[in-house]
């Protein structure tokens, strides 16, 4: 009789394979998370969203398009001679703004439109100048004598106009949870910038509901944002006992922090005299109605707001002292976005372990 063969089957210690592919997983999770502290590392530096940018020219000059030298701001004389006015493309309570053109440059000119608002104006423009950074827009020149201000020139306009961007075909690729989350901690990164700028405290004023939050700050074609109205932004010091009135005019609305509503109810009338200043946290009440609408509708956006929940709830504490700071806010943006970029590369590591 033939002798079948006899196969010896080798067991190897279900032990010794469990160690070896643990092994295997916790360097890849650690390879994964030296990948991700680059690429976040990347993204908030190279891409400009450092404070401080080693492009920038010295104080009173400007950069603009591919080219390399810095420019000294331009004069009354420079922008009556060389700047060219091609359309009016917005007007507000302050200024008119147009179109124009700068040695073949696509520039905006902005025109005082109320003599009686000229003091709103001229602090306008000293922010802007005290202020340029990564988080502010391109000052290219100015005349005081004629109450004009030019600046850099973002064809993506504001950003009231965010949602209909991202419906244009060249743009739906950024229409992402990923993407918004990143221009919501852009918007954070600019508000914790003027609470910690190099004048003190500011507080951004014009701000009392989403319409006029989004019309002061501008997208650019590479989806940043930067701050471009600074006309309504007082100084808050604490040490000196100097806090702040938006306007003069009561304010009303869910989307005002609750200190700058008139808290001595309907029957006693408004009186500015008798309006409690306050401080730079009613910028921080406002961050999270700011946020959702950064965030939109997208495929994975109400995840992004479960993670934000908590910080958002903080943010909407009745007390404008129980509230976090604009550094508080943005850290926990930046760990929410890098857990989120984490699980979506490894969706089974949690499991796994």
């Amino acid at each position: 009789m033939e002798k079948k063969p006899h196969f010896v089957r080798r067991e190897f210690p279900p032990r010794e394979v469990s160690s070896v592919s643990l092994a295997f997983l916790l360097a890849a999770v650690l390879l994964l998370n030296a990948l991700l502290y680059l690429y976040v590392n990347k993204f908030y530096i190279s891409s400009g969203r450092a404070e401080t940018d080693p492009g920038l020219c010295p104080f009173g000059y400007f950069k603009l398009g591919a080219v390399k030298n810095c420019s000294p701001w331009l004069s009354c004389e420079a922008i009556n001679r060389e700047v060219r006015k091609l359309k009016c493309v917005g007007e507000g309570a302050v200024k008119k703004v147009f179109l124009s053109e700068w040695k073949e440059n696509k520039v905006v000119l902005s025109q005082l439109t109320n003599s009686e608002l000229k003091e709103d104006f001229l602090h306008g423009l000293k922010m802007l100048k005290a202020l340029q950074s990564k988080h502010v827009v391109r000052l290219l020149g100015y005349c005081v004598q004629q109450f004009t201000i030019l600046t850099e020139y973002h064809p993506l306009g504001s950003l009231r106009g965010l949602n209909e961007t991202l419906h244009i075909p060249k743009y739906k690729g950024m229409n992402t949870w990923h993407r918004r989350l990143m221009l919501a901690i852009d918007y954070v990164s600019v508000i914790r910038y003027l609470h910690s700028s190099p004048l003190g405290t500011l507080v951004m004023c014009d701000s009392n509901d989403l319409d006029k939050v989004l019309s002061q700050y501008l997208l650019t074609s590479d989806f940043h944002i930067l701050v471009n109205d600074l006309d309504a932004l007082p100084l808050v010091n604490r040490s000196a006992g100097r806090l702040v009135k938006c306007g003069h005019r009561e304010l009303r609305g869910e989307f005002v922090a609750p200190e700058q509503r008139w808290p001595y109810g309907e029957e006693v009338p408004f009186e500015d005299d008798l309006m409690p200043p306050y401080d730079e946290k009613t910028d921080i009440w406002k961050i999270p109605d700011v946020s959702n609408f950064f965030l939109g509708h997208v495929e994975g956006s109400d995840i992004v707001r479960l993670h934000l929940f908590d910080i958002h709830a903080a943010c909407k504490k009745k007390d404008p002292a129980e509230r976090p700071s604009a550094q508080e806010v943005l850290d926990t943006y930046r760990k929410v976005l890098t857990l989120l970029i984490r699980e979506a590369a490894m969706p089974g590591t949690r499991e796994m372990l």
